[in-house]
């Protein structure tokens, strides 16, 4: 599983072999969030929660939404479109 961003304590990992639409796991501190990237514009949308405080995702999202542009190639390198 490809980490294709850090921040923090948190780390950006992009599934080789995931399902679209282009979205992304991170993960830090045991727990974990799915992300869905609305390519190429956004917004960044929260889909899954599995612990996170609703403090951390608001800071997680924003930073996703910062690095949008990159993520979505990330996304489109990984799985070849």
């Amino acid at each position: 599983m490809p980490t294709v961003f850090r921040f923090g304590a948190f780390r950006v990992v992009i599934y080789p072999n995931d399902h679209r639409p282009p979205h992304v796991h991170v993960m830090g501190n045991g727990v974990e969030a799915v992300f869905q990237l609305c390519c190429p514009d956004g917004p960044v949308e929260l889909r899954q929660n599995y612990g996170f405080s609703r403090r951390d995702l608001a800071e997680i999202a924003a930073k996703l939404g910062e690095n949008l542009e990159i993520l979505c190639k990330a996304w489109e390198r990984i799985h070849g479109l």
